[in-house]
């Protein structure tokens, strides 16, 4: 079966179908349109033989009133024809846009990580819009335009077939034109929309990275940059609405020469008597009302085109299946002393020849504090990244409990567990939205607790708007320290056995760092806590280090026992006092 074909059968059956009823009554308002354009083409007879010629006096007050009725008719069904499927058109586009964001939510870390969020912006609005019009504008004007077509037509031949099978010729000629127009637009559409991702893509890194634009003076880098990035896409847009715009010429062309030969023809057969004027007339306007459905489904198959090259680009983003899938059938996570186990884990990211971690083996005790230290690289935060499942391991297991995480449904897995990082994430809403975004069900005092346990609330109750105060994206409007603490106090809320804590003091003052240390031995008491330590006073309060080297464990133990067996902890131990 043909590729498109097979798309736009999933797009009826995915998304048009359940509105089958309402698409349904738009086509009836279709007829009533094809009926009364056909009607008002049809009319011109009646009315210059019986008002013109035989100047019949009754009929020149019924046949003007009727022709109104019948365009009154034809402009309220158009108007209800177009508002039910522009109904319908924005519950598709919101459908196909539900679809993509619930896929996108629930893929895999390493799919996302892997792609820029300009190409997933410009899949969720240009592409989801040409879409939508495929299987909404495109489907409306396949029925008016037939209907109409046909209806016309019937008046054609009514007049005098001749003629019409003369004007008939048209119809393939701008068919094989608008096929030929077709692979060009779609070849210019697919490079319109890759320039459109591509500069989506760039303003989402001007805006995310704006500071370091100014900081390194790049301004006029950055300008020269965009203003290329524009320039390309004013000319892929120029050339595609040219392509586009080949079909009017080419149309009216066509359009010319046919009328040009059916006046003549018309003429002579209006001489030997086979012809009424009034007759060539009611054709003439039936022909003319023909050129608009003629051209709109000449220019249907461009409008496929650029629909289904757009399906292309979404569907693959809906139909995506996660490597990591949470399946409800496994049995839940059941913790008991919190204990996780490394056995013989091997991991690389997208499978590459290169080893984040080599045969790692790994105990951490239960309601315990673990410290992982290693240069940048080393493979600290992929085990904290395999505890929470975000990658998988390509061989080897990993225990809660003696359970296997792979054998427990992710949910409780990840229940269980409370990330803090230095890359401190916050949404673009209140201070107390951002707290509570561990536990939805939280009520005020749930939230003032943790915000007090973490020593956010003395800066929380100086803000304006105190906990309702909007803190912009990724908290843009406090400071680093201030946006720790929150990260700290939507883990304290979540109150998780597990806690991971990634370097999480390494963005605060020593005086801040203080309070957080107290607030850290708040948040990890009685926890497992796995913590990549880079300051001096979380290695001491760990009950148990790792040293990681290029994704090898060298050695484990406490402090004092590292220092006298491990050259390579000495010297990390050595570094840190001399910072301190």
């Amino acid at each position: 079966m043909n590729e498109n074909l097979i798309i736009i059968k999933r797009l009826y059956h995915d998304y048009t179908k359940k509105h089958f009823k309402k698409i349904l009554l738009a086509i009836f308002f279709s007829i009533l349109v094809a009926g009364s354009t056909s009607a008002i083409a049809y009319l011109l007879d009646p009315a210059i033989e019986k008002i013109f010629i035989n100047q019949d006096v009754s009929l020149m007050y019924i046949i003007p009133v009727i022709i109104m009725i019948v365009f009154f008719v034809k402009g309220t069904s158009l108007y209800l024809a177009k508002i039910i499927m522009i109904r319908v058109s924005q519950e598709l586009k919101a459908g196909v846009q539900r679809d993509m964001m619930k896929s996108l939510i629930s893929t895999d870390t390493k799919y996302i990580d892997g792609i820029h969020t300009g190409k997933f912006i410009s899949n969720l609005t240009l592409d989801v819009s040409l879409l939508v019009n495929l299987i909404s504008t495109a489907l409306l004007n396949v029925f008016k335009d037939t209907l109409s077509l046909i209806g016309l037509l019937g008046v054609m031949f009514f007049q005098n077939w001749k003629l019409s099978l003369i004007a008939i010729i048209m119809i393939p000629l701008a068919t094989i034109v608008a096929k030929s127009l077709g692979k060009r637009i779609n070849k210019a559409t697919k490079q319109t929309m890759d320039t459109s991702a591509l500069f989506t893509k760039r303003l989402v890194e001007i805006f995310k990275n704006h500071r370091i634009i100014k900081s390194f003076q790049a301004e006029n880098f950055e300008r020269e940059r965009s203003s290329k990035d524009i320039n390309n896409l004013k000319e892929k847009a120029i050339k595609m609405t040219e392509i586009f715009t080949r079909n009017t010429p080419i149309m009216e062309t066509l359009t010319g020469i046919m009328i040009g030969i059916l006046i003549f023809y018309s003429g002579i057969l209006i001489r030997d008597g086979e012809l009424e004027v009034n007759n060539f007339f009611s054709f003439l306007a039936a022909m003319m009302l023909a050129y608009q459905p003629v051209r709109s489904l000449a220019g249907l198959n461009i409008a496929i085109n650029q629909g289904v090259s757009a399906a292309k680009r979404v569907l693959p983003v809906i139909d995506r299946k996660s490597e990591i899938k949470d399946d409800i059938n496994l049995p839940d996570l059941k913790i008991n002393k919190a204990d996780i186990e490394f056995k013989d884990v091997n991991f690389s990211y997208d499978n590459t020849e290169k080893s984040a971690l080599k045969s790692v083996k790994l105990f951490m005790e239960g309601g315990k504090m673990t410290a992982l230290i290693g240069l940048s690289g080393a493979g600290k935060s992929t085990i904290l990244n395999l505890i929470s499942r975000f990658y998988d391991c390509i061989s080897g297991d990993i225990f809660i409990d003696e359970q296997s995480i792979y054998k427990r449904n992710l949910y409780s897995l990840r229940k269980n567990i409370s990330l803090v990082s230095q890359d401190t994430t916050l949404f673009d809403d209140t201070i107390k939205n951002n707290i509570k975004y561990a536990k939805l069900d939280a009520d005020d005092d749930e939230i003032y607790e943790a915000a007090k346990n973490s020593f956010a609330h003395e800066f929380i109750e100086k803000l304006p708007n105190k906990y309702n105060t909007l803190i912009g994206e990724n908290g843009v409007r406090l400071s680093g320290g201030e946006k720790q603490r929150l990260s700290i106090a939507r883990a304290m809320l979540k109150k998780s056995p597990i806690v991971l804590l990634d370097e999480a003091t390494s963005s605060l003052d020593a005086e801040t760092e203080n309070k957080i240390q107290i607030a850290i031995k708040e948040l990890t008491k009685n926890r497992t806590t796995i913590v990549i330590a880079h300051r001096l006073s979380t290695i001491l309060n760990a009950n148990n280090i790792y040293v990681i080297d290029n994704g090898l464990i060298l050695e484990n133990g406490n402090h004092d026992n590292l220092l006298k067996i491990s050259s390579t902890y000495k010297n990390f131990y050595e570094k840190q006092l001399k910072k301190n």
